[in-house]
């Protein structure tokens, strides 16, 4: 992976860390199902692909993914100049670091509590 690329999957990890609420539940379960729902709408959105939110937990997701993709766009212009395959793979990459900061790599103990 070239700097460029890490440096762009940073920034957006970035913003997420700072600026998204939903990165703080309580379980392993939930992180994984938000970090891929809500980064797999915010891909499709980003790419100009239809998005399918049927359920109300869906809606959930669909609504923090427009606020994130709205946000990406206005502070990160080289995101509208990349073509949706560099878009794609971009997103996967920071689904990947999300999930080690949020949840393999957290030393909160708590996120796999069965009692919790």
């Amino acid at each position: 992976m070239d700097e460029v690329t890490k440096d762009r999957i940073e920034q957006l990890i970035d913003y997420i860390m700072k600026k998204c609420l939903w990165q703080f539940h309580s379980r392993t379960w939930d992180r994984e199902r938000q970090n891929e729902n809500i980064l797999g709408m915010t891909t499709q959105i980003l790419c100009d692909e239809p998005v399918t939110a049927e359920s109300l937990e869906d809606k959930c997701y669909w609504v923090d993914a427009v606020y994130l993709a709205d946000a990406y766009k206005k502070r990160y212009p080289w995101l509208t100049g990349m073509e949706k395959p560099e878009i794609k793979s971009l997103m996967q990459d920071v689904k990947k670091r999300l999930d080690h900061l949020t949840i393999t790599g957290s030393l909160n103990e708590e996120l796999n509590d069965p009692l919790y």
